[in-house]
């Protein structure tokens, strides 16, 4: 297993640390597993590594995107991961084994965020087609297309009644 550096910062109720373990020299998005047991990063390497949140030690890296992975979300549960990547492609991953459960495809252009609904049934992602995709998780099935945004989309959210997204402002 490489070397992995890190960097800690100490504060009063919280530790800080900082990996270098993507070959890539940033890493694009940080999401805490529902417990905060687990830690996933994105990464411009195209991969997904998921970490010990306590001790920071590497659990698995989850490959198959061919781009720059720019978004992850983990369900409700726990029990699955969604990535976004420029590769155009969603990715549906099991949370405890990294098991690659399906690819959702549709979106033109990179894909820069995932969300999803509280609960879990549904998947959002938003992209650089300046749509935002709705897709039933169970199955993978595109339930919706989101149309209207002038620019790339890039942050989606769930709300109690809906989605919200947000473009990029020139």
């Amino acid at each position: 297993m490489p070397n992995h550096a890190t960097n800690s910062i100490d504060a009063p109720d919280y530790q800080l640390r900082v990996t270098s373990a993507h070959r890539a020299d940033s890493f694009n998005c940080v999401a805490f597993s529902p417990d905060g047991a687990l830690i996933a990063t994105a990464s411009n390497d195209f991969t997904v590594r998921l970490w010990e949140a306590a001790s920071g030690k590497l659990v698995r890296t989850l490959s198959g995107h061919e781009n720059y992975v720019q978004s992850v979300a983990w369900s409700g549960d726990g029990k699955l991961l969604a990535s976004g990547s420029y590769d155009k492609t969603v990715r549906l991953w099991e949370g405890a084994s990294g098991k690659l459960l399906r690819i959702l495809k549709g979106h033109q252009r990179k894909v820069q965020s995932v969300a999803w609904s509280e609960d879990g049934k549904l998947l959002a992602s938003g992209s650089s087609d300046n749509t935002v995709r709705v897709w039933e998780a169970a199955s993978g099935k595109l339930v919706r297309t989101l149309r209207g945004h002038q620019r790339e989309v890039l942050n989606v959210a769930w709300l109690e009644d809906g989605i919200a997204a947000g473009e990029r402002f020139l």
